[in-house]
């Protein structure tokens, strides 16, 4: 079977079914070879039909199956419509800035997505009109932060090792709310070191009879071996130098909350008992200076019926007031730049006992 003649050296000039070759443009001879450099002499179909024939049966490869690709099927409207944006949403004029689509009505903390879905969190809107992306964590989160202190508050008053139970849990959830709040999640092998940590500065502490010696001891070999594993990390220097700060925040702040135990037992009564109200009162429906003002009073007023039960007495005021104040650091820390509610259950639980743990320390010393 032969291949069919070219015209002008170009592939397939077209002749249809019915239409022979002109005899013009094709004479009775053979073709030159430097017409056809790929072929031999040959000599053309003079019925047409007979060409139709073998065009119809034609199965081997020309010079445009060999040199170019296939022409795809048209794509089908399901595809051609999959990336489209939704309906209702008009692209803004050229120079004119983009506005940002209304978030529904339901999703104050779903996640925003560029696949077509215009929702955006509140968080997000703020942040693109020039406002504070703040969302404080609210009222269930605060209850869990009190009913954690009034655990570690009892605790204290039983033992030193009943302390340990509401002190471990409280590390765990600082060490996976911390990594949460910097957006770093899953990350499992920073939330275990931090957690070890604090562990390790628990047993320290026992074993030195409760000395803070030990919690400064614990802190400086975690730091030295987060950044030994960061810089064992074959992920890029900006996400290292990220995991790094991340892994040393997440383990002091756990390892500061061993604090507790080394504390007196009535200042971390007190201390955790101003903790636990003035999240509560931070959490009513007020504006924030008068919420800040009210949490204050209320840990200050915490600490005075706290101190009655101890032998702190009325300098317990202080202690409550200076907990809650720390407490008030923790629970702003936990609020900021796109706060999700996993955060608020961990980093809004865990924070304000966290860095409430060093000022129980120090003014329970300072009053005792």
């Amino acid at each position: 079977m032969t291949d069919q003649p070219y015209g002008n050296g170009g592939p397939h000039e077209g002749y249809g079914p019915n239409q022979a070759y002109p005899q013009q443009a094709y004479p009775n001879q053979a073709y030159p070879n430097q017409a056809y450099p790929n072929q031999g002499y040959q000599q053309p179909y003079e019925d047409p039909y007979a060409a139709q024939q073998y065009t119809q049966q034609w199965q081997g490869q020309t010079w445009e199956t060999q040199t170019h690709q296939p022409v795809s099927a048209p794509v089908t409207s399901a595809e051609e419509t999959a990336y489209l944006p939704p309906q209702g949403y008009a692209a803004p004029p050229a120079g004119e800035p983009a506005a940002a689509p209304a978030p529904a009505p339901d999703s104050e903390y779903g996640p925003a997505t560029v696949g077509g879905n215009a929702r955006i969190t509140d968080a997000q809107r703020a942040r693109a009109e020039g406002r504070s992306p703040i969302i404080e964590p609210g009222m269930q989160p605060a209850a869990l932060t009190a009913l954690l202190g009034l655990l570690l508050a009892g605790a204290a008053a039983v033992g030193t090792y009943a302390l340990l139970v509401p002190l471990v849990a409280l590390q765990a959830v600082t060490a996976a709310g911390w990594f949460r709040l910097n957006g770093m999640w899953p990350a499992r092998q920073g939330i275990a070191l931090g957690f070890a940590g604090a562990l390790a500065a628990d047993a320290a502490l026992l074993v030195s009879g409760r000395s803070p010696a030990a919690i400064l001891g614990t802190l400086g070999v975690w730091v030295l071996l987060a950044l030994v594993l960061q810089l064992r990390s074959h992920a890029d220097p900006d996400e290292r130098m990220y995991g790094l700060m991340a892994t040393v925040a997440a383990s002091a702040l756990a390892i500061v909350a061993g604090g507790y135990l080394a504390a007196d037992a009535d200042a971390v009564t007190v201390g955790a008992v101003g903790v636990a109200v003035a999240i509560l009162a931070r959490a009513l429906p007020l504006p924030t200076p008068a919420s800040v003002v009210v949490a204050l009073l209320a840990g200050a007023g915490a600490g005075i019926a706290a101190g009655a039960l101890t032998d702190l007495g009325t300098p317990a005021a202080l202690l409550g007031a200076g907990a809650a104040a720390c407490a008030l650091i923790g629970h702003r820390v936990a609020s900021y730049d796109y706060p999700s509610r996993f955060v608020h259950f961990t980093a809004g639980v865990a924070l304000p006992l966290a860095a409430a743990a060093p000022a129980v320390y120090l003014l329970g010393r300072a009053l005792a």
